[in-house]
């Protein structure tokens, strides 16, 4: 059920049966492991919404009242989320196959075609593949349309980052270079991005605070990386992305020991944002047979 990559800097737990989701992900500080990731509890390691992190295939967030538009044909899907959407993808609720594995990398794929009752309407394969080298834990995901017909595709991850590292006084400083967010309601774009406004300001480095957000901030600077910083155990992370992820969904709920920084391609309500002709949907439509993938990783510093 897990399969651990460790190396001198990083160890992480995979979990091909959830989704391709992770356990636990953990920094190596003055000899002893610490949880980067939030840690799965281990009556959740089948339940990948319950991970530390897992992927967003062929999708990121939400599809309002889980119907999509795409080249004037409305789709029906099924809504898997108390607000009546349908979200984060459909590839984390099934097994993925190991094609290959060491103690450094994993990698994995999934074939629609093989399941019934896939929440998409198109017919396609993605892979997910995790490598430690050195002090860089990456990820890189991709996805292919297998259908007869073009396909509106994204994807990303969902990390869960832990407020504190080492101690409760090892607080997360936080830098994120986008310089704009949506406006939403009910997590749903109502608007074009505006430049982001000091609760969502994390374009220069500074901690985390305890206001809650749940935003869709986009137009990164492409380039930056996005900072994780614990100046007690002086530990820095930089995450950095390819070109495709410009989006970053940020949520921090008050109550909770950790935040969520996910790394996307498409926009909350991207297929529909593309059916209404909006220039910030950042879909990326396949043609039968093409496929996209992109990479980001975690660099210990």
């Amino acid at each position: 059920m897990l399969h651990t990559l460790q190396n001198d800097s990083w160890q992480v737990g995979v979990l091909p049966h959830s989704g391709g989701s992770i356990a636990y992900a953990r920094v190596n500080r003055a000899g002893a492991w610490h949880d980067f990731f939030r840690p799965t509890a281990e009556a959740d390691l089948t339940n990948a919404l319950q991970t530390a992190s897992y992927p967003l295939i062929p999708w990121s967030n939400r599809i309002k009242s889980a119907k999509m538009t795409f080249q004037g044909v409305d789709y029906l899907m099924h809504a898997n989320w108390p607000d009546g959407t349908a979200i984060h993808g459909v590839v984390r609720e099934y097994a993925l196959a190991v094609v290959s594995a060491d103690e450094t990398h994993i990698r994995m794929t999934f074939d629609s075609r093989q399941h019934a009752a896939v929440n998409f309407p198109f017919a396609f394969t993605a892979w997910v593949e995790y490598r430690l080298e050195r002090n860089n834990f990456s990820t890189r995901i991709g996805l292919a349309n297998m259908d007869t017909q073009p396909m509106p595709a994204g994807f990303g991850t969902h990390p869960f980052i832990m407020r504190s590292l080492t101690n409760a006084a090892d607080g997360l400083s936080l830098e994120i270079p986008c310089t704009h967010a949506f406006p939403l309601v009910d997590c749903m774009p109502v608007g074009a991005p505006k430049p982001v406004d000091a609760r969502l300001d994390y374009q220069q480095l500074r901690p985390l605070g305890r206001v809650f957000v749940d935003d869709c901030l986009t137009n990164r600077v492409l380039g930056k990386p996005i900072r994780f910083v614990y100046p007690s155990s002086n530990t820095h992370i930089t995450h950095w992305m390819d070109h495709l992820y410009r989006n970053v969904i940020v949520y921090m709920p008050i109550e909770f020991p950790y935040i969520a920084v996910e790394p996307v391609t498409n926009t909350n309500d991207g297929f529909n944002m593309l059916a209404q002709g909006s220039a910030d949907h950042h879909v990326f439509v396949l043609q039968p047979g093409e496929g996209r993938e992109a990479m980001s990783g975690y660099i210990l510093e």
